[in-house]
């Protein structure tokens, strides 16, 4: 099991047919979620729940950031909900996806803003 999870180099195209759920995730690999635990831990120092909504959320800021609606980033991301997408991206990025960025003037979408925790 060990090695067919070591042979995965690109994780975030995985998550995103994985529709961002460990489970489904665990699924397309071919292994247990406890046995993609036990490999996120060792690979990358956290929980695969962790790691896929952190690289949703960096994802999230990309898109808005190049201009995407919030509805369209709301639904690329696989939200049912618009407000389950800006209560995660205020919990991720410690602002709201609605405010002004003061570098570039654009709705709280800014790469430079440099306020994201996950940076």
């Amino acid at each position: 099991m060990k090695s067919r999870l070591k042979l995965i180099t690109d994780w975030l195209p995985l998550a995103r047919r994985a529709d961002w759920s460990v489970s489904q995730l665990a699924k397309l690999c071919g292994v247990s979620v406890r046995g993609l635990e036990r490999h996120f831990q060792e690979t990358h120092g956290q929980k695969p729940k962790a790691w896929l909504a952190a690289q949703r959320q960096r994802l999230a800021l990309e898109l808005l950031c190049d201009g995407s609606t919030f509805k369209e980033t709301v639904s690329l991301l696989g939200y049912l909900h618009g407000e389950h997408f800006s209560r995660d991206f205020k919990t991720c990025h410690g602002y709201c996806h609605t405010e002004r960025c003061d570098r570039c003037g654009r709705a709280g979408t800014c790469l430079k803003r440099g306020s994201s925790r996950l940076a």
